[in-house]
């Protein structure tokens, strides 16, 4: 387990593979409530990044496989690393027809000071999975290793590398953290914030910024596209398909793994019978050949939780973060 006292960046985020066994603590058919209307599905960025990519795959299985009356109709609400979108939900507290998708930067983003939001103030309704960060250039850029790029940045420390979620979020933890197991000072990284991995990318093809951090699932597609190199993935062990050729950052001489959790939340005040209807749907939904299937392609590593061992990760990542991001000199709640 990792120790945020001693080595604070070796080992970022709960891995979720220990807890796959929680999966099996499934909610029963919850048969009391189900939604009326189409049920709005939050993405709080702009298009082309994790939350977006993980909102507009589960609405899709959860309409092919007929899981649900309704569909989940995706919706992009961009903003200060999530914290628009959250600021929206909580106005709706009561929406039994209202999700979001949501990761790391609901616990960092109000660490930071950026969000007067927190997890605590939304219903947790299921973990789906994990994913790992990865380091993208552009395919023409002189950076061949991720050692290449953190030579460069030591020599010039205004290089700067883009992300899709705020400063002292998810994407800046992630090159921070690897930025100091390679010798570097974390908070003197040149991180660069955007309002979503599809805006980073931009501005990376655009030579705006010199690398870009990102999720290996969701930049799967763009890399067989052929414009992106890959210079590392912070996996354990390298991943399968697309991402079978990127060298994790311990091949490369950095003993540096980070996980991604990504899950699904609600409003704060939604009833009771609407969150379990939910994380029974998620549930089942997991199960499913076309949800395994689209993991596969993605990268995505299966990690079901259900809403009440949701909420205690989500507790647990509070401690975590807030010693991290005070060493980086970020904490500010």
């Amino acid at each position: 387990m990792f120790n945020a006292l001693r080595k604070p960046f070796k080992r970022l985020g709960l891995a979720a593979l220990p807890l796959l066994a929680l999966g099996a603590q499934m909610p029963a058919q919850a048969q009391d409530w189900q939604p009326t209307r189409p049920v709005e599905f939050i993405a709080p960025a702009n298009p082309g990044g994790g939350w977006d990519t993980l909102v507009r795959t589960a609405g899709m299985v959860i309409q092919a496989e007929k899981l649900a009356p309704q569909n989940f109709a995706p919706i992009n609400v961009p903003g200060g690393g999530g914290a628009v979108a959250w600021a929206q939900i909580a106005r709706d507290a009561k929406n039994d027809h209202k999700l979001f998708a949501t990761s790391p930067p609901i616990i960092l983003v109000p660490l930071a000071g950026t969000s007067r939001f927190s997890h605590k103030d939304f219903t947790p309704i299921a973990q789906l999975n994990t994913d790992y960060s990865i380091i993208l250039v552009r395919k023409d850029s002189p950076y061949q290793t991720v050692n290449d790029l953190f030579n460069a940045m030591k020599a010039n420390p205004g290089l700067s590398v883009g992300g899709g979620s705020a400063a002292g979020s998810m994407d800046h933890i992630a090159i921070a953290g690897a930025a100091a197991e390679a010798g570097l000072e974390a908070r003197n990284v040149n991180y660069i914030a955007f309002s979503g991995g599809g805006e980073a990318m931009i501005s990376l093809m655009g030579k705006h910024v010199e690398a870009v951090v990102s999720g290996a699932g969701e930049s799967a597609g763009q890399l067989e596209g052929g414009e992106l190199r890959a210079l590392a993935v912070s996996s354990p062990e390298r991943l399968g398909g697309t991402l079978a050729s990127v060298p994790t950052f311990k091949e490369q001489g950095l003993d540096y793994t980070f996980d991604i959790w990504r899950g699904v939340m609600g409003p704060k005040d939604m009833s009771p019978e609407a969150r379990a209807y939910y994380e029974d749907l998620f549930a089942r939904m997991v199960k499913t050949d076309a949800w395994k299937q689209a993991s596969a392609q993605m990268g995505w590593i299966d990690a079901y939780q259900g809403s009440e061992a949701f909420g205690a990760f989500l507790d647990s990542q509070l401690d975590q973060f807030s010693t991290i991001l005070g060493d980086l000199g970020l904490l500010r709640r």
